[in-house]
């Protein structure tokens, strides 16, 4: 008795299964003979073709020209870094000058070519750029080009966030530094500061 109905609920299973199916190719005949077509847009977003130093440094100052205050742009590329120079108005305030520039490096930051700028508003800074930038033009060296950039970088970030330790505190940095009776004299007062707190 239990096997006739094992086998009855089984048959019921195949035979509705196979129905469902029936009715699904019949959807899609009747989608095909009522041309209801879907339409794929697809774009080139070239990330099998990357873009050279100079077609890079182009883009991005594409990018910074099209934030308001900025009279003209120039942007030197290595590798996965670049320096993009802004020039503004002479009279623009220098907390203008500021905003401008951050909202340069917004422009840039989600651009995988400027993700790693450094924006630079000094009008020197601006125009040794555009020299280094006809130098790469003109086929000069791209190792002086370098050398002279992280020059550049190094006087404006003089830091790198990702250059700093953050595996120790800064209170064990600096006792690191004390002689030994300071170092000693010092956890006593932190000891006292501490119970009466």
């Amino acid at each position: 008795m239990v096997r006739k109905l094992s086998i009855t609920a089984i048959l019921f299973l195949l035979i509705a299964t196979g129905c469902a199916q029936n009715g699904s190719k019949n959807d899609v005949i009747n989608d095909v003979q009522n041309n209801n077509f879907i339409t794929v847009n697809q774009r080139n977003d070239n990330s099998n073709n990357p873009l050279t130093g100079e077609q890079a440094a182009m883009h991005l100052v594409d990018l910074a020209n099209r934030i308001p205050d900025v009279k003209d742009a120039t942007a030197v590329v290595a590798g996965n870094y670049a320096v993009v120079g802004i020039d503004v108005d002479k009279n623009l305030d220098r907390s203008r000058v500021g905003v401008v520039k951050y909202s340069v490096a917004e422009a840039l930051k989600d651009d995988p070519y400027g993700a790693n700028a450094v924006v630079v508003a000094d009008p020197d800074i601006v125009e040794r750029l555009r020299e280094m930038r006809r130098d790469i033009q003109d086929g000069r060296p791209i190792a002086g080009v370098m050398n002279e950039l992280s020059a550049i970088v190094g006087r404006l970030m003089p830091q790198i966030p990702y250059d700093i330790n953050t595996d120790e505190s800064p209170n064990e940095q600096n006792e690191k530094q004390l002689p030994k009776g300071e170092k000693q004299q010092l956890n006593n007062i932190q000891k006292e500061q501490s119970k009466q707190q």
